[in-house]
């Protein structure tokens, strides 16, 4: 059990991300009991990726899965929730599309170098993920005062300042990957 709770507390997390969606979707806006319960998912999923990564580390479980699930998890929880709250609350889109381009490229990068080398996230990876999950719970706060959203918004323009920083920072490490590969492959050759 010990184990496998951090990777199960990943795949929760998963689940959560299509009913945190349905949620705002159903709610479309309203801040409602929908928005409510949206909020407590998201809260609850952001405490398990803090928790996940806690147990593995010091059950020393740490596993592929979980380094390769855990960023997955993340991302699809804070740009299903963005892309929703872009809709729902007109919240501007580049935000989102600065994320989506810069996730979609770290994990297309780390797949494609995952047979020699799995890519964990980095500190500002980490911090980048943490200034999203505030930006959002922020924004998901029914009937918050306009300051709320207002530094909702900073800390969201933080998180996509940082997303830019932290992506060239992995293409330059996807891409060390895959030069250490060829050599490797070009030495047994």
């Amino acid at each position: 059990m010990t184990a496998s709770l951090p990777n199960a507390l990943t795949a929760v997390r998963l689940i959560a991300v299509p009913i945190v969606v349905v949620l705002l979707a159903v709610d479309d806006g309203a801040e409602g009991p929908a928005r409510w319960w949206a909020l407590v998912l998201v809260v609850f999923a952001a405490a398990t990726d803090w928790l996940d990564g806690y147990l593995a580390r010091r059950w020393e479980v740490v596993s592929a899965f979980g380094k390769l699930a855990d960023p997955i998890a993340d991302k699809a929880l804070v740009l299903g929730v963005l892309a929703c709250l872009v809709v729902v609350d007109d919240i501007p889109w580049w935000p989102l599309a600065i994320l989506l381009v810069r996730e979609i490229g770290v994990t297309l990068g780390r797949l494609a170098v995952a047979s020699d080398v799995v890519i964990p996230a980095s500190r500002g990876g980490k911090i980048k993920t943490a200034l999203q999950l505030l930006s959002l719970t922020l924004f998901l706060i029914p009937g918050a005062p306009g300051w709320v959203d207002a530094i909702a918004w900073w800390v969201l323009v933080a998180a996509a300042i940082v997303a830019v920083v932290t992506g060239i920072d992995y293409a330059r490490t996807i891409a060390a990957a895959v030069r250490d590969h060829r050599a490797a492959s070009d030495a047994r050759h």
